[in-house]
């Protein structure tokens, strides 16, 4: 598995969960979507870093 692979994608569940928040709780979904977006960044740069 390539590295960066997991935590893109737990950093897309992650704000899939903060958008869904948001329409109860919108401080707290603002906050886990921006938690998932980081996550993806920081995967996506793994996954760009460790190109073969």
């Amino acid at each position: 598995m390539r590295e960066g692979l997991v935590p893109t994608v737990l950093g897309t569940a992650v704000t899939a969960s903060g958008v869904a928040l948001r329409g109860k709780f919108p401080a707290v979904g603002w906050g886990v979507v921006g938690f998932g977006l980081a996550h993806i960044v920081l995967g996506a740069i793994d996954l760009v870093e460790h190109r073969k």
